[in-house]
């Protein structure tokens, strides 16, 4: 186990009495408790992490947090491992284990690092230019690309943790807990208002934890602690620490991502490891900090380069000292306190400035502290292989460097280009950002929701500045929410003087930019400052062309440190300002969530509801086997002995069509219509009328969508004379309501009706074949079932063992049939009573597989297998059912030209040549006989099963102009290479004068 070469003595908020053991690329190290990988890593001297994307250069750490974009890891091994998680990020625990990704066979010796060798000829899309040939390479081309493609690996075993999701309201959400977050938080908590306070740290405090601050006479972390304190207190007051708002939806919807157990070692983690909140806030207050911008120069990429503000993190959160032997290169005065701090812990340091001396409050105390300062003058480019040695500096005129000054050697350089405020959730949330020339950064505009931007998100990087501004923001918030305000406090800290930014985008001479050492501006994606030029020439010119075309701003990091300079640098090559250009979208996630947070519980068998019938067990107990319509699982078939599918519906489907058969029809969809207005309502949605249906009576009807595509179908029963029953498929029946709902709330507000959906409360047994009369007047003593008195499409009401039982008269069979309804919760008990009066006429279940093959036989569609959103009923053939005397959705789709077109698709029968063979369901059609590899498909097979009463295959098909075509022969190609001839045929096989559903 090596020793902390960098760590300090004392300091930083670590836990030094306890010492972690963790391994890094299989080396053992040592950290505390409180350290990430990334500051115990550094602690150990270790720089060099990672190799590059494209060019697999060495990359070291350049940032403290979220935005990192070279430190990425395989975190642990197995079911529990995590592609490219951010060292920065990872809390130390005992016996973490990591390895760095993109390099094989290790990151010293790997073997892609040849590429550094070829980087001119693969600059900025040059996939879009090569592996274009020899075409027949491309397999080989494609193994390659797939092997260099990605960073890290995905897990293949199973995730054994699990992730939950939870549903939050309340006044004010703070998002960031640094200074201008804190403030807010406790102004709008003093007011009584409910507060989430949301930050990505395991500790509240943010910027005020990396830093000397003093806050009224406190040093800030103590501050820190009071503000957390009287928080904490506050009953109305949730903190959710290590989390982040990685999404702002509309209507003040925040997704929060909180990870509960992730710091912990693997065997003591809890049950829950991430938690999903969905928060709606009344009203939202964004005090997300900003992030550090590095600058443009040659090499800029090497291990030992960093944030300046990093190092700062490091220092004095961490008690680590980067480096001994300094060099800090910054266009604006905060940078200077890194060199304060490098300073007061024994380091040797250097500031280059391109800015002239001036005597603000930093540089001021920099210089009495003995700090070498370079003013006018930048870093031009640094040297080293896998760390930092050296730095050229060269005298700064007129925006371009000029004679060379002098070359410091150095272990660390730490660069400041300026802040870019973290307005990505505002520009989530719909808000529009406007650059600040004299900030030199992009800032939040006018809100479009309920929110307000605070402290650095909105451009203000004091902390006098960040308290004033969240505690305004609260203010603001508490009024808006009806409130009352209070007093505001008036948190005093020491105001320091400050010197003007001066932007600066890319060091180097503009005609060389190709030529000399590379510029990175993204570093995770190895996209130089050449490669937007390249853009540039090729003709890319909209900055998210320039994105797409080079990469900038891709990955795990999203372009949070190089996008600006990027647009800047375009912005550069175009002639234009930063704002003509503009910028790339802010989409979420704003830091990369898991699938398993997303996901949370609904995996597995767990993925959809699992939706059972009343008569389930019983079901089970028969030995069915299950298929899954919907979210229902229905009985596939019965097989008895060592029947399999096609000899148990064989069986099954005799048993219906010679004596008696049942099935378990409790899945369809049932929906109660209620109002005055219910028969407009379904005039509307059907395409037949329904004034004139009797009460007591039942009707078929199709519904359609606004194109005049069949959407569902179903029967219908009156009971009263405003009160209807509606059945649906049992896949359409939460479909169908929802489209029904959003008619009569968006257009149809106006109509007096209900809709209940009522599909659970009923189990529906569908008794069916010749015997189907006498097996039901056993049981059911108070209905008369002769033909006179009950006819077909009609429903009559009695009871079964004294249970109330509504039956119709319907056929999905062609046969005899009935349709029993009984309250579910007596479902079983009416199927036993039906089973025991059946069995005399060996009454026998049948599965939906049965149920397919019987109405395939009768010519009945299904709704979602014979139809694909596609499919008018003139194509069904069931124009009869089009009325054209009233209105109805869908209807004048259906005099477009091209839904008259004669050459559409239409539904017939299909007959094989060789009644043997089932035609194999989306089997292609052709006018005729063709083994070419590309020929004219007019149709394909929707339905295709074997009769087992006509004893031979039958199939309804899609086939163009198919109802003008009855008698004409037509080929499926097979997978075996033969032609099948069938010829087309009528949809209805079987008992085409419908007698049998109309038997004595």
């Amino acid at each position: 186990m090596s020793n902390q070469t960098h760590r300090l003595k004392d300091g930083g908020r670590i836990d030094r009495g306890a010492a972690l053991g963790f391994t890094f690329n299989g080396k053992s190290y040592q950290g505390y408790q409180g350290d990430t990988l990334a500051s115990a890593l550094l602690a150990n001297g270790v720089h060099f992490v990672a190799r590059s994307w494209k060019y697999h250069r060495p990359r070291g750490i350049v940032t403290a947090g979220v935005e990192e974009p070279n430190a990425l890891v395989q975190l642990e091994t197995g079911a529990y491992t995590v592609p490219n998680a951010r060292a920065t990020e990872i809390e130390l625990y005992q016996g973490l284990n990591a390895t760095s990704v993109n390099a094989s066979p290790s990151i010293e010796n790997d073997r892609m690092a040849v590429n550094q060798l070829f980087a001119r000829f693969i600059p900025a899309g040059f996939y879009y230019k090569t592996f274009k040939w020899p075409r027949s390479w491309w397999g080989k081309y494609e193994e390659v690309i797939r092997e260099a493609a990605g960073f890290g690996k995905a897990p293949t075993a199973l995730d054994p943790d699990r992730y939950e999701k939870t549903y939050a309201h309340c006044d004010v959400l703070v998002a960031g807990a640094g200074p201008a977050g804190l403030a807010a938080a406790w102004v709008a908590a003093s007011s009584g208002a409910r507060v989430v306070l949301v930050d990505d740290q395991p500790e509240l405090g943010g910027s005020l934890l990396s830093g000397p601050a003093m806050i009224d006479g406190l040093p800030a972390a103590a501050w820190v602690a009071k503000i957390t304190d009287d928080l904490r207190r506050l009953p109305e007051v949730t903190i959710l620490s290590r989390s982040t708002v990685f999404g702002y939806q509309e209507h003040n919807l925040l997704t929060v991502t909180q990870r509960l157990s992730e710091h912990l070692p693997l065997a003591a983690r809890g049950a829950v490891r991430e938690r999903l909140w969905k928060v709606r806030a009344k009203h939202v207050i964004l005090a997300t900090g900003a992030h550090e911008r590095p600058i443009v120069f040659g090499n800029n990429d090497l291990p030992g380069i960093m944030l300046a503000s990093a190092v700062s993190t490091y220092i004095h959160r961490y008690g680590v000292l980067p480096g001994r032997k300094a060099v800090i290169f910054t266009n604006n005065d905060d940078a200077y306190q890194t060199a304060l701090d490098l300073k007061a812990n024994g380091a040797e340091v250097t500031v280059v400035d391109p800015r002239p001396a001036g005597n603000s409050s930093l540089p001021a105390t920099a210089r009495r502290q003995g700090i070498n300062i370079v003013n006018d003058a930048v870093v031009v480019t640094a040297s080293g292989s896998r760390h930092v040695k050296m730095v050229e500096v060269a005298r700064h005129q007129d925006g371009v460097p000029g004679q060379f000054i002098t070359s410091l050697a150095c272990d660390l350089l730490g660069v400041s280009g300026g802040w870019n405020p973290v307005i990505h959730l505002f520009a989530q949330s719909g808000g529009k950002a406007h650059w600040s020339n004299e900030k030199a950064c992009f800032v939040p505009g006018s809100a479009m929701q309920k929110e307000t931007s605070a402290g650095a998100a909105n451009g203000d990087f004091s902390l006098s500045g960040a308290l004033r501004d969240g505690a305004l923001a609260a203010q603001q918030a508490i009024v808006a929410v009806g409130l009352k305000p209070i007093v505001l406090p008036s948190w005093k800290v020491v105001e320091l003087s400050e010197a003007a930014i001066m932007p600066l985008w890319l060091v180097g001479d503009r005609k060389q930019v190709g030529r000399g050492p590379k510029q990175f501006v993204d570093y995770q994606n190895d996209v130089s400052a050449a490669d937007i030029y390249l853009a540039a020439r090729e003709g890319y010119h909209s900055v998210e062309h320039v994105k797409r075309y080079t990469a900038l701003g891709f990955g795990t990091d999203q372009g949070k440190l190089g996008n600006i300079n990027g647009m800047a640098i375009l912005a550069e090559v175009l002639g234009k300002t930063i704002p003509q250009t503009g910028t790339t979208t802010f989409r979420p996630n704003y830091t990369p969530v898991t699938f398993g947070t997303v996901a949370g519980r609904e995996l597995g068998e767990f993925l959809t509801p699992i939706r059972k019938t009343c008569i389930h067990p019983w079901h089970q107990e028969q030995g069915a086997l299950f298929e899954d319509v919907g979210n229902w699982k229905r009985p596939w078939y019965y097989p008895r002995g060592k029947e399999d599918l096609h000899a148990a519906v064989a069986r099954e489907c005799l048993a219906a069509r010679n004596s008696v058969g049942i099935l378990d029809a409790s899945t369809l969809g049932k929906i109660d219509v209620q109002g005055p207005d219910a028969v407009t309502l379904l005039n509307w949605m059907y395409t037949n009328p329904w004034n004139k249906l009797e009460v007591g009576k039942c009707r078929y009807g199709l519904m359609l969508d606004e194109n005049g595509m069949v959407f569902d179908d179903g029967v219908t029963v009156r009971l009263g004379e405003q009160h209807f029953l509606m059945s649906t498929t049992t896949g359409g029946a939460a479909r169908v309501l929802d489209w029904m709902e959003r008619w009569l709330q968006t257009e149809w507000p106006h109509l007096k009706v209900n809709l209940t959906s009522v599909t659970d409360h009923f189990a529906t047994f569908a008794v069916v074949g010749p015997n189907a009369r006498r097996v039901l007047q056993k049981v059911c003593k108070d209905i008369d079932f002769s033909n006179e008195k009950f006819p077909f499409m009609s429903f009559r009401e009695g009871s079964i063992n004294s249970v109330f039982t509504r039956i119709m008269r319907i056929s999905f069979s062609g046969e005899l049939s009935y349709e029993v309804n009984v309250p579910a919760n007596m479902g079983r008990a009416i199927w036993d009573a039906i089973i025991e009066a059946g069995k005399e006429f060996d009454i026998t279940p049948y599965g939906t597989e049965t149920m397919h093959v019987l109405r395939a036989e009768k010519g009945y569609i299904i709704v979602g297998q014979d139809t694909d959103g596609s499919v008018t009923p003139f194509d069904l053939g069931m124009g009869g059912l089009v009325a054209k005397s009233k209105d109805f959705l869908g209807k004048r789709s259906l005099i477009r030209s091209d839904t008259a077109r004669s050459d559409r698709k239409q539904l017939v029968g299909l007959l094989s040549e060789d009644k043997d063979v089932v035609l194999p369901e989306g089997s292609q059609i052709l006018a005729e006989p063709s083994n070419e590899p590309i020929a004219d498909m007019i149709g394909h097979v929707t339905s295709s099963y074997f009769s087992p009463i006509l004893q031979r295959s039958i199939a309804f098909a899609l086939i163009k102009g198919g109802l003008g075509k009855m008698g004409q022969e037509v080929s499926i190609p097979l997978a075996n290479g033969r032609n099948l001839a069938a010829k087309i045929s009528s949809l209805v096989f079987y008992d085409a004068e419908g007698v049998r559903q109309h038997v004595e």
